[in-house]
C-alpha cells in the first residue's frame, strides 16, 4: 500500500462522526515532511474536530514507524479559495452561492438548488430585454471544472 492510501486509511478511521469526511491530502513534495490533511462536514467542522483528527493521525503515524524521518501534520477545513472536490460538499451547500468554471472555458453563477450524484441544478439570473428572470440550468459533474461557494455578505 502507498503512502498516501495508508494516510487515507488512518484518517478515515480517525474520523468518527458519520457527518465528517475527508476531502484531500496533500503532500508538499516527495518525502511527505509536510501533511495536509482537508476534512469536511455536513454540517461542519468544529477546531476540536480538527485537533482530535491530528492527534489520532499522528499517534497511528507514530506506532507505524512513518517513513518521513520529521514531518508537519496539518489538519483544516477547505478554506473560501478551495474549489469542491467531492458531490457531497454540493450537497451540503445547497441554497448558497455557486461560481462554476466550465470545462468549455465558460463561467456562470447562481444559486445552487438540487445536487444529487450525477448532476447539479443552478438557479442562474438572467437579463431578458429589461427584465431578470431566474433559469434553472442544470450541469452534469463532468461538465464542471471549478466550482466555488460564493459568499454574501448581505
Amino acid at each position: 500500500m502507498d503512502i498516501k492510501a495508508k494516510l487515507t486509511e488512518l484518517v478515515e478511521a480517525s474520523l468518527q462522526d458519520p457527518g465528517l469526511f475527508l476531502v484531500e491530502i496533500v503532500a508538499s513534495n516527495r518525502n511527505f515532511s509536510k501533511i495536509s490533511i482537508i476534512i469536511d462536514g455536513d454540517k461542519g467542522v468544529t477546531i476540536d474536530d480538527c485537533t482530535r483528527i491530528s492527534r489520532v493521525v499522528s499517534e497511528k503515524l507514530d506506532e507505524i514507524n512513518f517513513e518521513a524521518e520529521s514531518y508537519t501534520l496539518e489538519v483544516s477545513t477547505p478554506g473560501l479559495d478551495h474549489p469542491l472536490k467531492l458531490k457531497r460538499q454540493y450537497q451540503k451547500n445547497i441554497g448558497r452561492g455557486f461560481k462554476i468554471h466550465r470545462k468549455d472555458k465558460s463561467i456562470i453563477q447562481g444559486k445552487l438548488i438540487h445536487a444529487d450524484d450525477d448532476k447539479i441544478v443552478l438557479a442562474e439570473e438572467v437579463k431578458e430585454g429589461k427584465i431578470i428572470v431566474e433559469k434553472e440550468m442544470i450541469l452534469p459533474y463532468e461538465e464542471i471544472e471549478r466550482a466555488f461557494v460564493m459568499v454574501s455578505f448581505k
